[in-house]
């Protein structure tokens, strides 16, 4: 069965050229062009990934994925054609898994795709296809092969990026882990000293933990070095 895509792209060349690109890779892909009823359309067709323009009529990309996120839980990959890098923290901020600048060259596209369709879980996971599956600090749980996490017992609503993040950041707790080896290991890229959308999810992943952000105790950020996943500090 072909992985779905709907392409969220209201320059009907680009959206053709892109669509034949990805199907010629063998995905099942659709196009959507408005922003008003872009909504209504990832709701009810459910794909497995989302390519979304912050740039549309009737409703930009940003609101679109503020809108579906607490219902889809899909893969929403976000386009810009702006240099500030300000669309992309508040694409992120608002859920979406990674971002692109525009123009995008095809195969960056591609492979992009396949990196964020490769952390989505199969049916056929188990516990056992893990080295360390499960993580537990106090009483903050996280499981690699469910990709669920809980704190005091209350499940954490997590997008796919954040996920991945979290559980990164948890398997190498006590460690200080880099913005380049975070996002090496996340996105296959180095750090350019510009890019935010690792920031971006550290704040929201503070803010569903219930970290302070001026001071905080889980995810501690370490001046001039990265983030460190506390081992404590979990009752």
């Amino acid at each position: 069965m072909k992985t779905r895509i709907l392409l969220i792209e209201d320059d009907d060349r680009l959206a053709k050229l892109t669509a034949e690109y990805l199907q010629k890779n063998d995905f099942d892909v659709t196009i959507e062009t408005r922003g008003d009823t872009a909504e209504t359309r990832i709701l009810a067709d459910n794909p497995d990934l989302v390519i979304l323009d912050i740039m549309l009529p009737g409703k930009d990309g940003i609101e679109v994925c503020r809108s579906v996120r607490a219902s889809y839980k899909g893969v929403i990959l976000m386009l810009t054609a702006r240099d500030e890098d300000i669309d992309q923290i508040l694409g992120l901020e608002q859920g979406a898994d990674d971002y692109l600048a525009k123009p995008v060259q095809p195969r960056l596209l591609l492979a992009r795709i396949k990196a964020l369709l490769r952390r989505l879980p199969t049916p056929c996971e188990t516990t056992g296809e893990h080295e360390q599956s499960e993580l537990s600090f106090g009483s903050f749980r996280i499981s690699q092969a469910t990709r669920n996490a809980s704190f005091g017992g209350e499940t954490i609503d997590l997008t796919t990026a954040e996920f991945d993040l979290l559980w990164l950041l948890a398997l190498h707790a006590g460690n200080i882990l880099s913005r380049d080896d975070l996002l090496q290991e996340l996105r296959g890229i180095g750090f350019d000293g510009l890019d935010r959308s690792i920031d971006a999810r550290i704040s929201r992943l503070r803010r569903k933990l219930g970290d302070d952000p001026e001071n905080p105790t889980r995810i501690k950020t370490v001046r001039g070095k990265g983030y460190l996943f506390s081992k404590h500090d979990w009752q």
